[in-house]
């Protein structure tokens, strides 16, 4: 019998060193697990940082795109009014040409841009006396431009 008290001994004995390692284990799988928990909260922190950065850059690009949006805007605008103004330049510069041609197209040689403007005094008396005399014609000297408006091309 003495064999069998020292078998149960020994099994005893057994059993404390599996349930030491069963202990030990459950400690390690625990640590580990709270490692593993630790790393996840630190890595969802980090999301989370990364996170509001990102819509905070965000809120700056949306913002800046409005601004230049409008400034975009306004500049087609007042480019707009430049062109209509042009055109409507150009016009008048026709005319006067045409008008200048019209009086007396030998001595100014096809308007203003050749310089000999005014080279013929009596063209010039001619003109005057054009101007002066017919009332319609000091009104389409004295016109005053037309200015084209912003609010017309938006």
């Amino acid at each position: 019998m003495a064999s069998c008290s020292g078998t149960s001994s020994e099994t005893s004995h057994l059993q404390q060193i599996m349930d030491q390692r069963k202990r030990k284990r459950m400690l390690s799988n625990r640590e580990s697990a709270r490692r593993s928990r630790q790393r996840k909260q630190k890595q969802l922190d980090d999301l989370t940082a990364q996170l509001i950065q990102l819509s905070n850059d965000n809120g700056q690009i949306v913002s800046t795109v409005k601004c230049t949006s409008q400034l975009y805007l306004n500049i087609e605008a007042e480019n707009s009014i430049l062109r209509a103004q042009m055109v409507e330049l150009n016009q008048r510069l026709k005319s006067l040409n045409d008008i200048i041609n019209h009086l007396s197209p030998t001595s100014f040689d096809g308007g203003f841009e050749t310089g000999e403007v005014g080279a013929d005094f009596g063209a010039a008396d001619h003109l005057n006396g054009f101007l002066m005399g017919n009332p319609w014609n000091l009104l389409y000297v004295n016109q005053s431009p037309i200015m084209a408006s912003g609010d017309l091309f938006i």
